[in-house]
C-alpha cells in the first residue's frame, strides 16, 4: 500500500498480456520489486498477484494490454505524462492522490505489519520504550506517512526505495524494525532465519485501487465492471489463494 513522492522516473516496456487485441490499448504500470503483488519470478518474468489481476481484467475487458516497470516516485507523474494508462502497483487510495488521480473501486485491503530480529522485544505501541530506535520504511508508503506522523519525533527513519533494500539493512543490524506493507513483510523478512512479527497488525488507508487520469472516466467503468466479474465468477479467489493463506478482499 504505497504512497506518492513526485519525482521524475523512467518506464521499461517489458512485456505484452492480457487478451488480444478486439479492445482499447491500455499500457498498465508496475513498481517492482514488491513481493507477492509484483515481482519477477526466477525466470525474469513479470508476476504476481497485482500482474495476474491485470492479466484477468483485460482478458474480461478484452483489452490489448502493455505491462510497464515503472520506479514508484515517477508513478503519479508518468500517468499525468501519458507514458502509460493505468497504475496497478499496490496504490492506497488517499484524499490528496484523489485530487490528482480518478481511482478504480478499491480491490484489495491489507494492514501495515511490524517485523523484526527474534530478540527485539520492544512494544512498538510505547513511544517511551521506541525512543531512539531505527524504523526502516519504504519511502512514500502509507507506512512510511503513519510512522513520521505518529512516531516522527521519537524514532529515527530510514526510508528505503525498495522493501529488498530494507530488509537487507535489517538483515545488517542497521534496523531495529520495519513497518511494511504485511504481505511484504510476510514474504520478505519472515521468510528469513531469525526474523519474527513484533506487535499487531494496523489497518491503514482506504484500500488499493487502480489509478487512471481523471478524463478516464470510461475506462474506470470499464475496469470496476471487470473486477466485479472476476470477483464473482470465482477468478479473483483464484488468484488471490495463489499468492495468500488470507481474505484480502475489500
Amino acid at each position: 500500500m504505497k504512497n506518492l513522492i513526485i519525482a521524475a522516473g523512467c518506464v521499461l516496456a517489458i512485456l505484452a498480456g492480457g487478451a488480444h487485441a478486439e479492445g482499447r490499448d491500455l499500457r498498465i504500470a508496475f513498481d517492482i520489486p514488491y513481493k507477492p503483488f509484483e515481482y519477477k519470478d526466477e525466470n525474469g518474468e513479470l508476476t504476481g498477484f497485482e500482474v495476474d489481476l491485470a492479466s484477468a481484467i483485460c482478458e474480461e475487458m478484452q483489452a490489448n494490454c502493455e505491462f510497464v516497470i515503472q520506479a514508484w516516485d515517477g508513478m503519479i507523474p508518468g500517468l499525468l505524462a501519458r507514458k502509460f494508462d493505468l497504475i496497478m502497483s499496490s496504490m492506497s487510495i488517499t484524499d490528496e492522490r484523489a485530487k490528482r488521480v480518478l481511482f478504480s473501486e478499491p480491490y484489495y485491503i491489507t494492514p501495515g505489519g511490524w517485523f523484526g530480529p527474534e530478540d527485539f522485544d520492544t512494544d512498538v505501541t510505547d513511544m517511551d520504550a521506541m525512543k531512539g530506535k531505527t524504523v526502516g520504511v519504504q519511502r512514500g508508503t502509507t507506512m512510511d506517512t503513519y510512522v513520521t506522523e505518529n512516531m516522527g519525533n521519537v524514532v529515527t527513519i530510514k526510508r528505503y526505495t525498495t522493501a529488498d533494500d530494507m530488509v537487507l539493512d535489517l538483515e545488517g543490524q542497521r534496523l531495529d524494525v520495519v513497518f511494511v506493507d504485511y504481505p511484504v513483510g510476510e514474504q520478505t523478512v519472515l521468510s528469513k532465519d531469525g526474523f519474527k512479527e513484533v506487535g499487531e497488525p494496523v489497518k491503514l488507508g482506504k484500500g488499493v485501487a487502480v489509478a487512471m487520469r481523471k478524463r478516464d472516466k470510461a475506462i474506470a467503468e470499464e475496469v470496476n465492471e471487470a473486477f466485479r466479474t472476476i470477483k464473482e465468477d470465482g477468478t479473483y479467489d483464484t488468484i488471490m489463494k495463489k499468492y495468500f493463506t488470507y481474505d484480502v478482499k475489500i
